[in-house]
């Protein structure tokens, strides 16, 4: 292990410069980010809003600043996320052992690309279904009458819904990959994970049955998927074990 004996003085201030970093950057994304986020708005709504729900509606004289100001921060930490990985990245690397850092990095690339495609599958799928079904309501004598500030929470809760529940093939690799589990346990309580999966779809998402069934069969399936590679690699978790041990 590379700089074990580095006092623990030292690893704090190598965290301080990291979170220094991470904030910086964040920060001064942040105008650039408010500057775009009428256009962003706008291709939501454009996305997702059907002819049956119409225009969404603002309900106090700052509201549309203040959405816009939240939409920005969010933006701004979306556009940071790949520095803010790599500042973490190098703050662990040098307390890791060779095949801990190759671990790591795979699991950083590949849990960022998951929770982008969960984000974009929520933004071009989820969202426009859902407000769909919304709008299947109206009728001559009721009208949906739609908060910007409302249909904003709801896409910004689902996306990061879908981004953290798209993780499941990664939480399934790393525990076979560390001898926390095997493929054939997994297999076993295959009934308990899908009651947890449907908990955690119904905690993560606005309470109807759609958006949590929404939610839960892709994340059915892409553990389906990590069950499937993780039988793969349990051979290699094998030798992993004994270099650990």
């Amino acid at each position: 292990m590379n700089d074990k004996d580095e006092p623990l003085v030292a690893h704090l201030e190598a965290l301080r410069s990291a979170l220094i970093a991470c904030i910086t950057v964040t920060i001064f994304l942040c105008p650039f980010a408010y500057w775009i986020s009428p256009f962003v708005i706008n291709f939501l709504i454009k996305l997702c809003i059907p002819e049956k729900v119409g225009s969404l509606h603002y309900f106090a004289p700052m509201e549309v600043f203040w959405t816009q100001l939240n939409l920005s921060l969010i933006i701004s930490l979306l556009l940071a996320y790949p520095w803010n990985i790599w500042q973490f990245w190098k703050f662990l690397l040098p307390a890791l052992y060779k095949e801990e850092a190759k671990a790591l990095k795979l699991w950083l690339l590949s849990s960022t690309m998951l929770f982008i495609i969960g984000v974009a599958f929520c933004i071009y799928f989820i969202l426009p279904i859902l407000m769909g079904f919304s709008g299947s309501f109206s009728s001559e004598d009721i009208k949906p009458i739609i908060g910007l500030q409302n249909f904003l929470n709801l896409a910004g809760w689902l996306m990061f819904a879908f981004g953290i529940m798209f993780q499941s093939p990664i939480v399934v690799l790393l525990a076979v990959r560390f001898g926390l589990t095997n493929s054939s346990s997994l297999r076993e309580k295959r009934p308990y994970i899908i009651v947890a999966i449907l908990f955690f779809s119904a905690l993560l998402t606005p309470p109807d049955v759609v958006s949590q069934i929404l939610l839960a069969i892709p994340t059915w399936l892409l553990f389906e998927l990590g069950l499937v590679i993780a039988t793969k690699i349990e051979p290699k978790n094998n030798n992993y074990q004994k270099y650990l041990d």
